[in-house]
């Protein structure tokens, strides 16, 4: 039986298929925000959150080829492989039902913003797990001043452990004298 995860929530640890087609839409996120946005259908007084909107607006219009306001999981298929992806269909099946939050079995704009949004933030926090492993360096699952004060020594920054306590210090918000991977994510904001 299959189950819908929301958005926000955190769902079971994902399949292969699911990694792979998570990267693709990593790479069409990467693709669209990177997109110069034409100066004549947006005022230079709209912020860049209105024209992220548009922008996806159109390329949800574009991939929505029946013109009905959704996505299905066959028109996903056909928008990955527009941007050099490959997603097989039970793939984009898998990826539609996982962010299909009113049950219809497509994406309409929210749930395709939100999906792009998500693939985004998962990214982000990969690249973050990647780096806080560097500094943790001890296997504790957080970094301590000494770690901190090696991992800064071989960047070509010497600190002394006080000036590493001091700089945990700022951003340890448990008051532990350590940064865990929330603390750490929170400072790399």
């Amino acid at each position: 039986m299959e189950t819908k995860h929301d958005a926000a929530s955190p769902s079971p640890s994902p399949s292969m298929d699911e990694k792979s087609s998570k990267s693709v839409l990593g790479r069409l996120r990467r693709k669209l925000s990177s997109r110069k946005t034409d100066k004549r259908s947006i005022s230079s007084t709209d912020s860049e959150t209105s024209k992220y909107c548009s922008e996806l607006q159109r390329v949800f219009e574009y991939f929505d080829e029946d013109g009905d306001g959704k996505i299905s999981p066959a028109e996903l298929q056909t928008c990955v492989s527009t941007v050099g992806g490959n997603m097989s269909m039970d793939e984009a099946e898998v990826v539609v039902t996982s962010s299909d939050l009113n049950g219809d079995g497509q994406l309409d704009f929210e749930e395709f913003q939100k999906l792009l949004e998500a693939s985004g933030e998962e990214e982000k926090n990969d690249a973050l797990k990647g780096a806080f492993a560097m500094y943790e360096m001890e296997g504790s699952g957080c970094i301590t001043p000494t770690s901190l004060k090696r991992m800064l020594s071989r960047l070509g920054d010497s600190k002394s452990v006080d000036d590493c306590k001091t700089m945990i210090r700022t951003f340890d918000l448990n008051g532990d004298g350590v940064l865990n991977f929330e603390e750490f994510r929170i400072m790399m904001r």
